[in-house]
């Protein structure tokens, strides 16, 4: 089961939104090319629900764009793929399903978290 967060249009591009689903707060955003990723929005460092106002970018990891999220607290980058902190290997933020139809973003089931 999925909840429709909003239309793809209403996520500016490198930005994010956040949107309540199962009782969780959810953080989703979408980069420069219109892909779009959902995390939980809280962030384990400013332990503070604050991620969708993070700065969305790229950084080369080992000659890989990684997509992700910097929190606008302390700063650490979260990849939006694994939600696994670039920062800091031992930490990860949960990741969530989402999908794009006909212009109308939601989210689904949480993943199971990817251990450091």
């Amino acid at each position: 089961m999925s909840t429709t967060v909003c239309r793809l249009d209403q996520i500016e591009r490198e930005g994010g939104v956040t949107a309540l689903v199962d009782g969780e707060a959810v953080a989703v955003f979408r980069t420069y090319d219109d892909q779009v990723f959902a995390l939980s929005n809280y962030d384990p460092f400013g332990r503070a629900s604050v991620l969708a106002r993070g700065i969305v970018g790229t950084r080369t990891v080992e000659d890989e764009a990684v997509p992700f999220v910097a929190s606008p607290l302390l700063k650490q980058a979260f990849d939006l793929r694994t939600g696994a902190c670039l920062d800091d290997p031992t930490v990860a933020v949960p990741t969530y399903e989402v999908s794009v139809e006909d212009g109308v973003v939601s989210v689904g089931a949480r993943r199971e978290t990817i251990g450091p």
